[in-house]
């Protein structure tokens, strides 16, 4: 275990130049806009997102029961697709001398075995978790798994129901691509994805955010990141929000406007051909794919506040646990002292 930082610059250049710090999670807490902020300091490298492969590598993150698509050893299944180490080490290559490297993969706080390989590839990373109230963020977190194509189920209340019998392998929808992810009690369990961190890292090298304190105050919440990362604070920052909640209206409108967008089946293939034979690609970005967002997507409804109760009743636990864990009053924060 490493027990300093004593440097904030990277160490010496290495074959494969792995990242100096992760911001591991979790989704729909504010990962993306430190992501973007962060980013944008002349001292830090982060890879632009490209389809999920620069943002969210999940490189780490090697416990998804998907079957390897290849014999070679150097080849990791992340949840999404097999990556070698050398295409991993790839998105940093762009990255300038003196500069920090960083990425973000939200499966890494929930991910059981992202802490120990992490560790093992890099013990002097810094880590940044950010955690959001348990309701809240779960209803959330609902939300983006139907707009990814990773929940079909719409109603928030029964895709909490379906817990145990996803996890005997049931109910699992047909495009999800990390059946775990769709275990909700899971992801709120806090207290043991920390665990696992400090287990692993120094307590200096882990820094907790709290989501609230983010909403409220995104440049003192970067101003404090950079100062845990070692380098300058002083550079402007400006506030941002990033990867917004939408709702999804219709799963099988969407399934269909992804499966003609991917062109699969035959039918699918047909259509995209004809469509793209037919309209200019302005004109698909200009009007087709916006009026294509419109019927398929828009302002989520409000959630159902009883069950949301519900969920703060279940979770409390967690969150006095949680509070005990980091020292801070989660409980008053988040409103679990008015439960009963």
């Amino acid at each position: 275990m490493t027990t300093s930082l004593e440097h904030a610059s990277p160490p010496p250049a290495r074959v494969h130049r792995l990242p100096d710090f992760f911001i591991v999670g979790h989704a729909k807490c504010g990962t993306t806009a430190l992501y973007e902020m962060l980013r944008r300091h002349p001292q830090i490298y982060m890879p632009e997102y490209n389809r999920g492969s620069g943002k969210e590598p999940w490189f780490f993150a090697q416990d998804n029961p998907q079957p390897q698509l290849t014999a070679e050893r150097s080849v990791a299944f992340t949840g999404r697709r097999a990556m070698t180490l050398e295409q991993y080490a790839s998105l940093f290559a762009p990255a300038q001398p003196g500069q920090l490297v960083g990425e973000a993969s939200t499966s890494y706080l929930w991910s059981a075995s992202a802490a120990h390989r992490i560790a093992q590839a890099r013990p002097d990373a810094r880590i940044i978790a950010i955690l959001r109230e348990p309701a809240s963020f779960l209803y959330s977190l609902h939300l983006q798994l139907l707009q990814n194509h990773h929940e079909s189920e719409r109603d928030f209340r029964r895709a909490v129901s379906l817990d145990a019998p996803r996890r005997e392998g049931r109910e699992i929808p047909p495009y999800s691509y990390w059946p775990q992810a769709l275990i909700y009690s899971d992801r709120v369990k806090y207290t043991e994805q920390l665990r696992r961190y400090h287990a692993e890292f120094a307590p200096e090298q882990v820094l907790v955010l709290i989501y609230d304190d983010f909403r409220a105050d995104n440049e003192g919440t970067v101003h404090r990141v950079l100062r845990f990362l070692g380098v300058e604070d002083e550079h402007p920052v400006q506030g941002t929000e990033a990867n917004p909640t939408i709702g999804v209206r219709s799963v099988f409108l969407d399934n269909r406007a992804r499966a003609l967008k991917a062109g699969r089946g035959p039918v699918s293939a047909a259509a995209k051909s004809l469509i793209k034979g037919l309209t200019p690609l302005a004109l698909r970005r200009r009007w087709l794919y916006p009026m294509r967002n419109r019927i398929v997507y828009g302002k989520p409804r409000p959630p159902d506040e009883q069950f949301m109760l519900q969920l703060r009743r279940r979770f409390k636990g967690e969150v006095v646990s949680l509070s005990e864990y980091i020292h801070r009053d989660l409980v008053k924060l988040w409103g679990y002292d008015a439960l009963e």
